[in-house]
Parts: C-alpha cells; structure tokens; sequence
C-alpha cells in the first residue's frame, strides 16, 4: 500500500563498554563533538544496521535486495537493472567528446533511464528507503530517498577509554622469533563506558510515493530500527541496544507541523547530575505533551 502519512521519530540507543561508531581518521576513537563532548553516530553508520538487518531478514530477495551491501559490485547491479527492465546495452552510442564507446546511457535516453531507475526502485529496499546515486555505471539516475537520519548525538558528554591488549598468537616465523617470554604484540582498543544516544528521522510521503516506499516498508524500517542491534553483536560494539523509538504520524502527506516542535517534546535527562550516567535506568524520558498539537498521533515502539 502506497505511503499517504508523513512520519517524524526519534530513536534512542546506547552503549555500554564498547565503541559505536570509531573514527577511521582519529585512529577508529569512538566519534566526539570536541566543542561539546558529546559522543557523535553517523547517519551513515545507522543506515548501514537497517540494511544488514533487512539483509539477514529477507534473505536477499526480490522486493527487498541491498544495492550497498559488503563486496558489491555496484555498477554490475545498474547494468543488471537495465537487463531486468529488458533494455539492451550494447546499443549506446560513442561519446562525440573523446570517439570512446561508454557505459553509459546518454541524456537522450531518458525513457531508457527512467525504467532502469524504477526498476532498481522495485527490487531493492534501501534505494526505495534511503536513495541512491546509480549514475556510475550504465546510468540509472539518482534517486531521493524518503527516509534519512541525523547524526546520533549522546544526550550527555563522553569519555573515550583506551585499553592496552596483547595478542598471543603470531603471523609469520619472523614475528615469532622476535617475540619471547612475555614480549606479546601490543595493541590498542577504546571504548565508551556508557551512552545513551539520540538521533532523529524523517519519512518524507510525497518522496515515498515517487521511489515506491510502501506501508509495508515502513513497518519493516520500525522493525529494523527496534531489533538493528540484535545481529550486529561484536566484542568492539559493547552492549548496544535500541531504548527508544517515538513516532509522530501526520493524518496527512505534507504533515501538520515543523519535525523540530516534535522533537522538543521528547525530553530526555539525567536522573542525578553529580555522577555519570552507567546505564539506562539512570535517565528518565518525560511525558510527552501533544497539547496543542491537531492531526498528530505518537506511536511508541519502544519507552
């Protein structure tokens, strides 16, 4: 069924003794707003959870693929699309520029590209749900995903730990002449004792109703935002964990009211502001107030 409501949520997560999202260009820390202190989750990071979830849900099947997904070949899904909406490849015509023959088909071919673009639309969740670049290749155009988050942000400051490990094993014979006695190789891993995270999302119905992105899907994104945590377990993530998810569904496409009056109305605090928070039972979410509010229903998932 067609999307025909706009949605507005918040999602809260949190970690405790492990690292949610390391910073490959600070040496894979743990992500931090340095002004503020606050811990930082990409929108990218998030994205990824849904899709791995989704992934191991649908087992890979039509209507619910992954187009980004671990070892893709994505210019070979593009040219696979033009393959499953019947059109022929081998017809392009050479580039006037150069003389060279491309892999891509040229702006004259709108219609071409057009059913390409529909047809990855169909087949794959996270291009309908997130959007997707499909220009790389043989081109598919771009599409605007219905559904995006913010970054997470960490309600409270921070402290990124470092932990020493020693590695008792060895690669080569070289290494293992070079290591004796208690001379182990010397490692380092950082954690975050513990964060609690928020991050917000849109759910855009004219968008959704462009891309395909269904009630069927959405149901599943709820589904993937609460249980994302589940599969992805590793000694690296810590304990992590969905703690919340409040959803303001409109009674109409373009919505009754701006997403950051919403949002202000989903109050999350520290219970005890002299010591720092160790999990979640040390915050406290407040009653949501929807006075004054007309056409809006909160659905908790979760709190």
């Amino acid at each position: 069924m067609s999307l025909s409501k706009r949605y507005d949520f918040v999602l809260l997560f949190d970690v405790a003794d492990g690292n949610p999202n390391g910073d490959p260009d600070a040496g894979n820390l743990p992500r931090l707003d340095a002004e503020t202190g606050r811990g930082l989750v990409t929108d990218v990071c998030l994205k990824r959870k849904v899709r791995n979830y989704v992934l191991l849900k649908k087992e890979e099947k039509s209507p619910y693929r992954i187009f980004v997904k671990e070892k893709a070949i994505l210019n070979q899904l593009i040219g696979q699309a033009y393959e499953g909406a019947g059109i022929n490849l081998a017809k392009e015509p050479e580039n006037p520029a150069d003389g060279k023959a491309r892999k891509t088909v040229g702006k004259g071919q709108g219609g071409e590209v057009d059913k390409a673009r529909t047809f990855m639309c169909q087949n794959y969740f996270d291009i309908r749900t997130f959007g997707a670049v499909l220009s790389t290749g043989a081109n598919a155009g771009q599409v605007r995903g219905p559904v995006q988050f913010t970054f997470g942000r960490s309600v409270d400051p921070i402290v990124s730990l470092e932990h020493s490990i020693t590695r008792m094993a060895v690669t080569t014979e070289e290494d293992a002449e070079k290591q004796s006695g208690d001379n182990r190789t010397m490692g380092r891993k950082f954690t975050v004792p513990y964060g609690l995270y928020r991050a917000h999302g849109f759910i855009s119905a004219p968008i959704a109703q462009q891309t395909g992105f269904t009630s069927e899907d959405c149901d599943l994104l709820w589904e993937a935002l609460l249980n994302m945590f589940e599969h992805d377990r590793s000694a690296a993530r810590g304990l992590m964990a969905t703690r919340g998810l409040y959803v303001f569904e409109h009674d109409s496409t373009m919505g009754n009211a701006h997403a950051h009056e919403l949002f202000d109305r989903v109050m999350v605090k520290l219970k005890d502001e002299s010591k720092p928070p160790r999990e979640f039972a040390d915050y406290t979410v407040g009653d949501i107030d929807m006075g004054g509010l007309s056409g809006i229903k909160l659905i908790r998932k979760v709190g």
